[in-house]
């Protein structure tokens, strides 16, 4: 960072109006009683994370929004202006790295500076959280946790957030507890209404999106799939955005062999509303996460017995929180979720536990959207279709 580039965008700040002023540094370095906490990054998921630091904050003795380090000086001041907070801006992570201001940080920056802001505030003493995948690419995934692994095991935890959503977890217990027997089968989805956002820079629909849907899968079966292959299309909203994604709908087929395997369905197309459903197939009955309703607020979990069972095993629902924040579609179905994975990154910090996700987690589930990728089913690999000369329709 050059010499002053910190403290220019301090300057900037510090002429906004009076509400969201900057507190001086100094002030802020004599309260060390709870875990002071930056954000680096406040794209979508970064604004997310710094909300939830802030209310966290405010709620509990567990952690302080220290400061945060982003480029966009539009979105500062959005942050700024929705939480009403008051603190140092960094126009770039080594300021933040160097200020001493935070004991942790929570990385939330473009997925290709994962790696190395991620290891700069490693190498500053910090405990990271990550917003996932780690690199976005094999290659690049595998040197990283190399690297982590080597030097650093137990510094970093990688974001997955189903594996906090209350219903989610409430599905996983009906499976342990036995509800539908041996499980075969796990169909996972995950769509957006509308295209990636004019200017994302998208590793790939697998790498972005369905890598939530690879780690519920593995997660939920407590196994790895030992094949995989997928199918990509372009059919509607790539039109709609400036963002330069391979495919805007995609599926997946995981093998895990002895009888189980998992589907997996994302796409950028589903225009009623966002949907993440999820279904889990037993020898005795089926477990359902969601159904789309357009009622984000409203997840529902559903498990049901043999044919001739005349009441269902469990129904529960679980009401979400309305954010009714200038925030992406999926704050109010996972909102929760990602508050509380950062709550359990925050106790892990404090107590000095180790992260129940981690960065070989991030690696596992990018090995396997790889693997499907190398086994993508091309159009041309599709058998032609020969209609009968003459039949009807």
């Amino acid at each position: 960072m050059a010499a002053g580039a910190g403290v220019r965008l301090l300057e900037e700040f510090d002429r906004a109006p009076r509400d969201i002023a900057i507190v001086p540094a100094s002030s802020i370095e004599n309260q060390n009683r709870r875990l002071r906490v930056g954000v680096a990054g406040l794209g979508r998921m970064g604004m997310i994370h710094a909300l939830h630091v802030d209310e966290l904050e405010r709620e509990t003795d567990l952690c302080r929004l220290a400061c945060v380090s982003t480029t966009d000086e539009k979105a500062a001041y959005a942050f700024l202006a929705m939480t009403g907070t008051a603190l140092p801006v960094f126009d770039d992570i080594e300021g933040m790295a160097r200020s001493g201001l935070c004991d942790v940080a929570v990385i939330a920056t473009n997925t290709a500076l994962h790696r190395a802001h991620a290891l700069r505030m490693i190498e500053a003493g910090q405990r990271v959280f990550l917003e996932k995948p780690l690199t976005g690419t094999l290659e690049g995934d595998r040197a990283f946790a190399a690297e982590l692994e080597r030097e650093h095991p137990d510094a970093l935890m990688l974001g997955f957030q189903r594996r906090f959503d209350a219903p989610t977890l409430y599905a996983k217990q009906l499976i342990e507890d036995g509800a539908i027997g041996r499980v075969f089968k796990i169909y996972s989805s995950l769509e957006d209404s509308g295209p990636a956002p004019d200017g994302f820079q998208s590793p790939g629909i697998l790498s972005d999106m369905a890598i939530h849907n690879v780690d519920e899968v593995v997660w939920f079966s407590g196994r790895r799939p030992e094949r995989a292959l997928s199918v990509g299309s372009r059919i509607f909203s790539h039109r709609l955005t400036t963002c330069d994604e391979d495919f805007d709908d995609a599926l997946m087929l995981l093998d895990f062999g002895e009888e189980l395997i998992g589907q997996i369905q994302v796409g950028r197309n589903h225009v009623s509303g966002y949907r993440g459903e999820t279904t889990i197939y037993g020898e005795r009955g089926l477990i359902r996460i969601g159904c789309f309703k357009q009622k984000l607020l409203e997840v529902t979990v559903e498990a049901y017995g043999m044919r001739d069972r005349t009441e269902p095993i469990a129904v529960r629902t679980f009401e979400m929180r309305r954010y009714d924040k200038p925030l992406p579609e999926f704050i109010d179905r996972y909102g929760a979720a990602y508050k509380d994975e950062l709550r359990s990154f925050l106790e892990c910090c404090r107590d000095g536990k180790n992260f129940p996700v981690t960065h070989r987690d991030g690696l596992r589930a990018q090995e396997i959207v790889a693997a499907a990728m190398k086994g993508a089913v091309r159009r041309e690999d599709m058998a032609r279709i020969e209609y009968q000369e003459g039949s009807r329709g």
